[in-house]
């Protein structure tokens, strides 16, 4: 009667256990888990630091092409230095005394002669000066080099996004997967547990061994070690998840049915694209920056040109008046000669890096399509051993069905018994686990592939 209990006990249990992710009603916590890691991760907020930077930097190579206003004040007080001797008494000093003798006066009085500082004493001289470039190759390369730089942050924060996802939906998966093997040992445990009462039960009724409430006894244990494990599994998948999702390691994580994406034959039939990753065109765009600064560099003889117009005020003693403003205007022509063949070894360098970008694009390419064509055959061959596990856990349950009837009456010995139920939850573990593999690599395969849907 007690082991009639027992059998009846057991496969309600299984059955929830087994049924349990059936039950619950689907819904996309994977999704927004995903969504709220890739707005909350730390690397992602710092990727997006990095993309302000290059916004920035875009912007201010964009300044340069407009006008450009300064001001500029100078004042000096100057003593010494050299001057220039301007003899005005010697000249005029003789004919204003010929001048006084003819008209019998003192109306032309004698001058001493004079010496001019070249160094300006008390003098100030205050100017606004605009300034434009009429002609200059190295700004529109400099501009269209900081372009390409904002794509090369938009690609690495993208390439982030994708490893970010596969990262998160990995480590759901292995949350649900601990939280399965917890609830398949927390429903073992319980069989365990009143297999002991029972066989308790008949010893002290004279009817059982001690041998048998022994090997009770020590499966009892080693379920209940088995499930301490799973717990801290769960609870170290737990931390992790968090982690990523920027949230506290201990909050609560919502488990979720999970169930196979429709496209998931699909994805295994058909040839793997890579086209699309996100490292690619990283690599596309760094060699068109690099070819904006081989052409600036081939263009270095172009000359430069800018012009400028100055309007101030200069005099002495702070004197503002009509005399004191001006405006001067001009043009500024630079022509490059000789500079020691540094602009012909820029060019070198630059076409030799042209070169090496060459080289590892086609390189990470082929790489790319080998780990496109492994990921495909790990999704193939998980999906091979969920089929088989299935079938082991079919066979595996109706294995124990006839051994606990056979226990039950008496024909088939406990050991046989204990070996059943183990065979029974090791094959439902590994079903859950497969299951949970086949998710993986899914994710890997999209991550391979980047075809990831990121909001």
């Amino acid at each position: 009667m007690c082991r009639t209990k027992l059998k009846t006990s057991f496969v309600t249990f299984l059955l929830l256990g087994f049924c349990f992710t059936g039950s619950l009603k689907s819904q996309d916590y994977l999704a927004k888990y995903i969504a709220e890691g890739l707005a909350n991760n730390l690397v992602m907020k710092q990727k997006g630091i990095g993309l302000q930077q290059s916004l920035l930097a875009l912007k201010e190579a964009r300044s340069w092409f407009y006008p450009s206003a300064d001001f500029t004040g100078d004042y000096t007080l100057a003593a010494g230095g050299r001057s220039i001797a301007f003899p005005a008494g010697d000249l005029l000093n003789p004919v204003y005394s010929t001048l006084n003798q003819l008209t019998a006066s003192n109306k032309f009085p004698q001058i001493e002669n004079a010496e001019i500082q070249l160094m300006p004493n008390n003098f100030y001289d205050a100017r606004v000066r605009l300034a434009y470039p009429l002609l200059n190759t190295d700004r529109h390369y400099n501009y269209q080099i900081k372009k390409q730089g904002i794509r090369m942050a938009e690609y690495e924060i993208e390439t982030y996004r994708q490893e970010l996802t596969r990262d998160i939906e990995t480590s759901y998966y292995n949350y649900c997967l601990a939280v399965d093997a917890t609830k398949i040992y927390e429903s073992a445990l319980v069989l365990v547990r009143r297999n002991l009462q029972v066989n308790e039960s008949l010893l002290r009724n004279g009817k059982g061994l001690a041998a048998s409430v022994l090997r009770a006894e020590s499966e009892t244990e080693v379920i209940i070690s088995r499930l301490r494990e799973a717990v801290n599994q769960k609870q170290n998948a737990r931390s992790w998840f968090n982690f990523l999702l920027n949230r506290s390691l201990n909050d609560s994580v919502v488990y979720d049915s999970l169930p196979f994406p429709p496209d998931l034959t699909q994805a295994v039939t058909n040839t793997p694209v890579t086209a699309n990753r996100s490292e690619l065109k990283q690599l596309g765009t760094a060699t068109l920056m690099r070819q904006s600064e081989l052409s600036m560099n081939q263009r270095y003889a172009i000359p430069k040109i800018n012009t400028f117009v100055d309007l101030g005020s200069q005099a002495f003693d702070w004197q503002f008046d009509q005399k004191s403003r001006y405006i001067l205007a001009g043009f500024q022509v630079t022509i490059p000669i000789f500079s020691g063949l540094r602009n012909r070894i820029k060019i070198s360098s630059a076409k030799l890096e042209l070169d090496d970008l060459a080289i590892r694009s086609e390189n990470t390419s082929r790489q790319f399509t080998v780990a496109a064509g492994v990921a495909r055959n790990n999704l193939n061959t998980a999906m091979v051993n969920l089929n088989s596990s299935e079938k082991q856990y079919k066979s595996a349950r109706a294995y124990f069905s006839l051994i606990e009837k056979g226990y039950g009456q008496g024909i088939n010995s406990l050991i046989e018994f204990m070996d059943a139920r183990n065979q029974l939850t090791a094959s439902e573990i590994q079903v859950k686990l497969n299951r949970y593999k086949v998710l993986s690599a899914y994710s890997d395969l999209k991550r391979q592939t980047a075809s990831s849907v990121i909001q």
